[in-house]
C-alpha cells in the first residue's frame, strides 16, 4: 500500500507543483509589472502637471515653487532649458548628464513626454521626461524621478507573501493528495489482495461493489469473479464425491454378487438371477462412463455434432414406436404430435437422445394414469420441441440446478428414482452445441414442461435424410 500511494502522491505532487509554480510566477510577474507601470505613470503624471505650470510661467519664481513641491515628496525633479542646462533641481541626480545626452541624440520628445528608465532592477532611480513648449517650440525639459528602494521594498513584501502562500499551498496540496492518494490506493490493495487470495484457492473475497467508476467496475468483476470461482470448486467438490458414489454403487453390486457366485454353490435359478444383476449394474456403470466420457468432449470442445437435414415426423414417429411399449407397462398415455413437413438440420442420433433423456425422465416422475405429451411446431423460423408431462413436478427451488451435473431434485439417489444425474446436463450441451435453447417450467403435482428453440430453421430439401 505504501508503494502505490507513494508512487501517487508524488505523481501528484509533483503535478500540482508545476501547476501552482506556474501560476504563482505568472501572478507574480503581472503584479511586478502593473506595480511598475503604475509608478511609471504616476510619476510621468507629475512631470506632466510641473510642465504645464511652466508654461504658464517659465520665470524664476515658477521654478522655485515647481522644486519647493518636490522637496518633500519621495519624488525628484530637474528642469533644464532647451539645451540641456540645469535651472532648477530639488535633488541632484549624476544620471542627468547622461540622460540629456540620450535625448539629443533622439530628436524632438513627444509632447505627453515618455519613460527614459524603467528598469527599476538595475537603476537606482526610474525616470520620465516631459518637454517644456510655447509657441515657437520646446524651451525646456522636466526630468522627474523615483527611487528604486520603494519598489524594491515593495517587491520584497511580495515575495514574502508568495513565499507563505506558497508554503500553505503546498502543506494543503500534500495533505489533500496524502487523502487522495490512499482513497485510490485502498480499492487498489484490496483488489491485490483479493487475487492474492484466490491464486492461493481462497476464494472467500468480499469487496466493495459501491462504486460507480472504472475502480468500482474492476472490483465488481474481481467479486464476480471470485463467486464463479467459488462456485466453480463446490461443483468439482460436489462432482467428484458423485462420480465416486455413482461408480461405488454399481462395483460395489458387481464386487458382492460376483463373490457369491465364486463362493457358494448356487441354484442354477439363482445364479441367472445373480447373473442379469450384475450384468445390469455393468450396462449402468458402462452408461456412467458414456455420459462422462460425452461431458468431457463438451468441456474440451472436441465433441462432433454431424448435422444433416432429416424429416420430423418419422423421426418422432420412430421414438414414439420405442417408447411406447414402456409407457403402457406403467399406465403412462404418451402422444406424440408433429405438424407435417417439418424439417431440422441435425446430428440426428444427438437429437434422438435428447428426447429420449427428456421423455426419460418424464417416465421416471409420472405414476400411472398421467400423460406425457411431445409437440413439435414452427412459428416465424423458430422450431419448437415442446416435452410436457403430468408428473409430479419440480420444486421451485430446484428448478435453477436441474442442468447441473449430478443435480438430483432426489437427494436420496434412490434406484427407482433416478440414473447419475447426468442426463439433463448432457441435454443443454447438446441442444446448445445445436445452436438452440432449452427453458424448464414446472409446478409440484402438476407436472414439468421442457421447451427447446432451435432458430434458422432450414427449409432446404435436397440433403434431407429420410
Amino acid at each position: 500500500m505504501r508503494k502505490l500511494s507513494l508512487k501517487l502522491g508524488i505523481i501528484f505532487f509533483i503535478t500540482l507543483f508545476c501547476i501552482e509554480t506556474f501560476m504563482m510566477f505568472f501572478l507574480h510577474v503581472s503584479l511586478t509589472n502593473s506595480r511598475v507601470e503604475e509608478e511609471l505613470e504616476r510619476l510621468q503624471a507629475r512631470g506632466n502637471s510641473h510642465r504645464t505650470i511652466l508654461e504658464q510661467n517659465f520665470n524664476n519664481e515658477t521654478l522655485a515653487h515647481v522644486v519647493l513641491m518636490e522637496s518633500e515628496a519621495s519624488t525628484d525633479v530637474v528642469v533644464t532649458d532647451f539645451f540641456g542646462t540645469i535651472l532648477a533641481s530639488s535633488q541632484p541626480h549624476q544620471e542627468i548628464s547622461d540622460l540629456i545626452r540620450e535625448i539629443e541624440g533622439e530628436g524632438e520628445i513627444p509632447y505627453e513626454g515618455r519613460v527614459l528608465q524603467d528598469n527599476w532592477q538595475e537603476v537606482k532611480a526610474i525616470a520620465t521626461i516631459s518637454p517644456i513648449q510655447n509657441q515657437q517650440g520646446t524651451i525646456g525639459y522636466v526630468f522627474m524621478f523615483q527611487n528604486t528602494d520603494s519598489i524594491h521594498a515593495l517587491m520584497k513584501r511580495l515575495n514574502k507573501h508568495f513565499l507563505i502562500v506558497g508554503i500553505v499551498s503546498g502543506l494543503v496540496s500534500i495533505a489533500v493528495i496524502v487523502v487522495l492518494s490512499r482513497k485510490l490506493a485502498k480499492p487498489l490493495i484490496q483488489m491485490k489482495e483479493a487475487t492474492l487470495k484466490m491464486s492461493k484457492g481462497d476464494f472467500t473475497v468480499a469487496l466493495s461493489m459501491n462504486g460507480k467508476d472504472e475502480l468500482g467496475d474492476l472490483s465488481n468483476a474481481i467479486q464476480l469473479l471470485s463467486n464463479d470461482l467459488n462456485h466453480l470448486r463446490q461443483e468439482r467438490k460436489e462432482f467428484l464425491s458423485s462420480i465416486a458414489h455413482e461408480l461405488r454403487t454399481p462395483l460395489t453390486f458387481i464386487k458382492g454378487y460376483t463373490d457369491i457366485l465364486a463362493k457358494r454353490d448356487l441354484t442354477g435359478q439363482d445364479r441367472q438371477k445373480y447373473l442379469a444383476i450384475i450384468i445390469e449394474e455393468t450396462n449402468r456403470l458402462s452408461r456412467l462412463i458414456k455420459d462422462l466420457f460425452d461431458l468431457a468432449k463438451m468441456d474440451e470442445n472436441s465433441f462432433v455434432i454431424e448435422k444433416h437435414c432429416l424429416y420430423l415426423e418419422p423421426f418422432f414417429t420412430n421414438i414414439e414406436e420405442k417408447l411406447s411399449p414402456a409407457f403402457q407397462d406403467k399406465g403412462i398415455y404418451l402422444v406424440v404430435r408433429c405438424d407435417n413437413g417439418l424439417t431440422l438440420c441435425a446430428d440426428e442420433a444427438r437429437l434422438e437422445q435428447i428426447v429420449i433423456n427428456l421423455l426419460n425422465n418424464a417416465f421416471i416422475y409420472c405414476a400411472s394414469g398421467d400423460m406425457t405429451t411431445v409437440t413439435v411446431k414452427q412459428d416465424s423460423g423458430i422450431l419448437s420441441i415442446v416435452v410436457e408431462d403430468t408428473g409430479k413436478g419440480i420444486p421451485k427451488k430446484d428448478l435453477p440446478y436441474i442442468f447441473d451435473r449430478f443435480y438430483r431434485v432426489e437427494k436420496s439417489r434412490s434406484r427407482a428414482l433416478g440414473g447419475s444425474g447426468l442426463g439433463l446436463a448432457i441435454v443443454k450441451e447438446l441442444v446448445q452445441a445445436h445452436g438452440g435453447e432449452i427453458k424448464v417450467r414446472s409446478e409440484i403435482n402438476k407436472g414439468t414442461t421442457f421447451e427447446l428453440s432451435f432458430k434458422g430453421v432450414e427449409t432446404n430439401e435436397n440433403d434431407f435424410m429420410h
